[in-house]
C-alpha cells in the first residue's frame, strides 16, 4: 500500500513534553500540600487528556475537586508549556521529508486544544501541518476515532491511505478504530510491548526509519 497522509500524536511522538507535564502536575499537587510523583510516573498518567490526568494524580477526588484542579492545572501548564519541551531528534527532518513527497500531515492529540495549538505554532513551521485537532467539548477523546476522522475528512483522504503514528496503546487503538495503518514509535512515553499488544504493525526506533518502513507517495506520482 502507498500512503498519502500521516496523522501524528503530539506528546511523546512529535514533542518530548514529559518534563513540563510532570513539573506542572507536581506544582498543582504542591498547591494542595500533596507529595509529588516522579517524572517516570507521568509517562503512565498522561495520554488520555488533562481531566484523566487529574483523576490519576488526585485519586478519590470528587468531581467538583477535579473540575477545580483541572482549571488550576491548565493555568500552571500554560505558564510552563515550553520550559523544557522540544521536538524529538529527527522529527522536523522527517516531517520535512514527508512534505517534500507531497504527503498530507495532521496532528491528533488528547491534549487540550489551546495548549496543542501553542506548541505546534512554537515548534513547527506554519505550513507544516494541513490540520490539527485536540481535546475540545463535544468530541470524545482517543481512542475514539472521531478526531482522526475529522482530520482525514479535512485533508480529503480515507483511512486506507492514511498512517497513524503514536507512542502509546491508546494511539494504536485509535489507529485500529479509525481504520488507519498503526505505526508505533519507541522514543516516547511507553514500551514496545504496549504498542504491539494494541495493534502496532510497524515500530520505529528513530524518525528517520519511517520512510524506510512505510511506503508513501512521491509528489510526481500523485
Amino acid at each position: 500500500m502507498i500512503y498519502r497522509a500521516a496523522v501524528f500524536d503530539l506528546d511523546g511522538t512529535l514533542l518530548n513534553t514529559l518534563a513540563d507535564l510532570a513539573a506542572s502536575g507536581n506544582e498543582l499537587l504542591a498547591s494542595y500540600g500533596m507529595k509529588p510523583h516522579t517524572q517516570q510516573a507521568y509517562r503512565y498518567f498522561v495520554g488520555n487528556g488533562s481531566r484523566k490526568l487529574m483523576e490519576r494524580i488526585l485519586p478519590n477526588a470528587s468531581s467538583g475537586r477535579i473540575d477545580e484542579a483541572l482549571a488550576r492545572y491548565k493555568a500552571i501548564y500554560e505558564r510552563r508549556l515550553t520550559e523544557e519541551t522540544a521536538p524529538y531528534e529527527g522529527i522536523v527532518e522527517m516531517l520535512s521529508g514527508l512534505r517534500e513527497r507531497g504527503v498530507r500531515l495532521a496532528v491528533c492529540t488528547n491534549k487540550h486544544i489551546n495548549a496543542a495549538a501553542q506548541l505546534i505554532q512554537k515548534f513547527f513551521p506554519s505550513d507544516m501541518f494541513d490540520v490539527f485537532d485536540g481535546d475540545r467539548p463535544g468530541i470524545p477523546r482517543k481512542p475514539d476515532p472521531a478526531h482522526v476522522r475529522f482530520v482525514m475528512e479535512t485533508m480529503g483522504v480515507v483511512p486506507e491511505e492514511t498512517v497513524y503514528l503514536g507512542d502509546s496503546g491508546v494511539d494504536m487503538q485509535t489507529a485500529v478504530n479509525s481504520g488507519t495503518f498503526p505505526v508505533g514509535v519507541l522514543w516516547g512515553f511507553r514500551e514496545k510491548e504496549e504498542l504491539l499488544e494494541n495493534g502496532a504493525k510497524v515500530l520505529l526506533s528513530h524518525p528517520s526509519e519511517l520512510l524506510e518502513k512505510v511506503n508513501f507517495i512521491m509528489k510526481d506520482k500523485e
